[in-house]
């Protein structure tokens, strides 16, 4: 399931970003590993890299290869082999994939200083002998794990491109496998979720232990120094361009790669494409808007099933459930299977977690707020909200919320916005967003953009043009409302090569969901066939 949590909706923690379609966890590795005091501390072995010398110095924007003193991180190779499974995943096969790790420079501007590790899946090419090269996956967030998602995608989702590619899935900096930033345990991150209205005290605390967990690494996991590393991979992999699929938050980290390596750019692809221009406060609003339109449709679409709890005017049906959900404030609602109580900030994340998909999704949550409304059972929503927020059944959670946070804030080099820009904010959520965003406050919004402590470093290019790239594949979709198709416009026009391939229909990311789209985007990346300027797909994959 996608990423993303409404601050403004849900009065938590602005975890700004999005996500691919993914899947559960399925390959497994060792923990995360911590910043290297040094890279001459590495253990010896084949894929570490060698020991950078401490001279020469590079320059203030590292140039890759080219650079002296990165060299030998370009120069590494990755030890393959077979990926571990997680005993409490069942149904992926990861015979068919191979593990690696690669080391990258901490900060980019001391390669010889402390590095950290990146992680790795692929599945090789079926035919070898016509093989292109690889092609690297980013599913969103920012602090999706490229590894869970390749290993649950590949097979079903991506067979064609796997004939002539290598499929290569990595964790960014900061995330899953890789070295990755650490804040709240389980337990603190229970509460956390479960709160309606974050304080500044809450907020202070998530601060506090992301710095005691992951001080050093926080002012570096920002999407430039993750372009760099992808950068890095490229060259280890032995490709001369990059080749590249990226969901949600992925066109973000797209986009920044080919700004900051233009003449590198291979095929790129960007499906459900974020628009850099837009600033924190203006995207939230814009999302909650596209969030409302779909909570709008899925309520007129639930009052012609049969065990719809929202009655059957569909003019009513969208307040009935925010009102509900709203309520919860009020009147939580405790499992009795569990004794986890449902909140009204876990009820709208499961919600809005089953927005993001395909029609089929709103089966699920028509059932939980069936159960929920009708039952008094929370069981269902609790399960949707877990999906959403990286829980699972033993009540841990994975680290993507952590990495969300700590990843937007590094690249957040932007002014806090005034008091007048929240109040014009909040009239427009309560004029076009009223469902979504009733009991919504200036105080919650101010909190949910809120920084504070984090350290703000490796602000990203504000003006993306990408100048003297390969042309570019942007996708998006008329009814997405995670990333708003208006976005997927912008980004389009505003990079010097690129063309516009529009999905029309509800839900996030398109290519999962029109098999115009898959053909469109295949050929694009095997032959280097781009769709003509203006071609509209239909949405005809709704599993």
């Amino acid at each position: 399931m996608s990423r993303r949590i409404l601050p403004a909706v849900l009065g938590v923690t602005a975890l700004a970003g999005c996500g691919g379609s993914g899947g559960t966890t399925a390959a497994k590795s060792p923990a995360a590993p911590s910043v290297v005091a040094s890279a001459s501390a590495v253990a010896p072995s084949p894929s570490a890299a060698p020991t950078p010398s401490p001279s020469p110095t590079p320059t203030a924007h590292p140039t890759g290869a080219a650079d002296p003193a990165l060299q030998s991180f370009y120069g590494q190779q990755i030890s393959w082999a077979s990926c571990s499974a997680d005993p409490d995943q069942q149904g992926t096969d990861l015979s068919v994939f191979q593990c690696g790790t690669a080391h990258v420079p901490l900060d980019y501007t001391n390669p010889a200083g402390d590095t950290i590790d990146i992680a790795l899946i692929r599945k090789t090419a079926v035919q070898q002998g016509q093989r292109l090269g690889s092609l690297f996956f980013n599913p969103g967030g920012p602090g999706g794990s490229g590894i869970d998602y390749l290993s649950n995608t590949a097979v079903s989702q991506f067979k064609t491109l796997n004939q002539r590619y290598d499929l290569v899935g990595f964790d960014p900096r900061g995330v899953g496998r890789s070295t990755a930033v650490h804040c709240l345990d389980d337990a603190a991150r229970d509460k956390f979720n479960a709160q309606d209205h974050a304080t500044p005290t809450s907020m202070k605390d998530f601060e506090s232990a992301c710095a005691a967990g992951s001080g050093k690494l926080l002012p570096f996991v920002g999407t430039v120094n993750a372009a760099r590393d992808l950068d890095v991979l490229r060259g280890v992999v032995g490709d001369q361009k990059l080749n590249y699929l990226g969901f949600s938050y992925g066109t973000y980290l797209g986009t920044v790669y080919a700004q900051e390596f233009p003449d590198r750019t291979g095929r790129l692809v960007l499906d459900g494409a974020m628009d850099p221009s837009v600033d924190a406060l203006d995207a939230d609003v814009q999302q909650q808007i596209g969030f409302e339109g779909v909570f709008e449709h899925f309520a007129a679409d639930c009052v012609k099933q049969s065990d719809c709890p929202l009655g059957s005017d569909p003019q009513a049906a969208a307040k009935k459930a925010a009102d509900f959900l709203d309520g919860l404030q009020e009147h939580p609602l405790t499992s009795a299977k569990s004794g986890r109580t449902l909140t009204s900030a876990e009820g709208w994340t499961g919600a809005l977690g089953m927005l993001y998909g395909s029609a089929k999704d709103w089966d699920y949550l028509r059932i939980g707020l069936s159960q929920a409304m009708r039952l008094h059972s929370p069981d269902m929503m609790l399960a949707l909200a877990d999906n959403y927020n990286g829980r699972d059944e033993k009540g841990h959670y994975s680290n993507e919320a952590d990495a969300n946070m700590a990843i937007n804030c590094a690249d957040d080099g932007s002014a806090a916005p005034t008091d007048d820009q929240l109040q014009q904010a909040l009239q427009q959520l309560h004029d076009k967003a009223s469902y979504l965003n009733g009991r919504v406050t200036v105080d919650d919004l101010r909190i949910g953009l809120d920084c504070g402590a984090f350290p703000a470093h490796g602000t990203p290019p504000q003006a993306i043009t990408a100048a003297g790239s390969a042309p570019i594949l942007v996708v998006g979709s008329t009814g997405d409302d995670a990333t708003p198709y208006a976005w997927a416009q912008h980004l389009a026009a505003t990079l010097s090569q690129a063309t516009l391939l529009t999905r029309d229909g509800d839900g996030h990311t398109a290519y999962d969901k029109s098999s115009c789209v898959q053909t469109a985007v295949n050929a694009f990346l095997l032959a280097g066939t781009m769709p003509a300027a203006g071609t509209h797909c239909s949405t005809d994959i709704t599993g």
